[in-house]
């Protein structure tokens, strides 16, 4: 029997990076859909991991990356996706939510064998953690309204990519726990 989980991107953010003026209309988009995926997710006892860059501060802890965003001038884009008791939490260091990280060790063990992937960057952080989900045999979900994107020509490309090459299905977060 297939279980799935869903995995929280990079949403923990303080948007201080040389990108971020390009993410942020797209990350205003996203967050109430991915918001709003969470609650339906929960409600349906999917299990929920946050995997998340450390801002290089490898020393802190999920709550300390979250009272860091929640500090920063974009807290109204961390607030609605804020983890529950109930979440499970990753640090990673690069983009792809599997590199060094315990993830696929945990997903193996709670029986996790297919991924749902929301969260930031399209063309980036998501592109390559679909990639790797692939390559350790998950079965891939993206939902296309729940993932932002810094350039739209290479967010579509990367859905594209998914797809194609790592037989993802792309779909819109309504389709999902309804």
């Amino acid at each position: 029997m297939s279980k799935t989980a869903l995995i929280v991107i990079d949403m923990i953010n303080t948007y201080d990076h040389p990108d971020a003026d390009l993410l942020l209309p797209s990350a205003r988009r996203v967050v109430p859909v991915a918001a709003g995926l969470l609650d339906r997710a929960r409600r349906a006892d999917v299990p929920v991991v946050y995997v998340n860059d450390n801002f290089g501060q490898w020393r802190s802890h999920h709550g300390e990356l979250l009272d860091t965003a929640l500090a920063g001038p974009h807290a109204d884009l961390v607030d609605p996706l804020r983890p529950d008791e109930a979440s499970l939490f990753v640090v990673k260091a690069r983009h792809s939510v599997f590199f060094e990280t315990p993830l696929s060790y945990l997903l193996y063990q709670e029986g996790v064998d297919h991924l749902v992937l929301c969260g930031q960057v399209t063309e980036q952080c998501v592109l390559y953690s679909a990639l790797d989900a692939h390559i350790r045999h998950f079965g891939v979900t993206v939902p296309r309204d729940a993932v932002a994107h810094i350039h739209d020509d290479l967010a579509d490309a990367a859905l594209e990519m998914m797809e194609r090459n790592m037989g993802a299905r792309v779909c819109d977060s309504a389709e999902l726990w309804t």
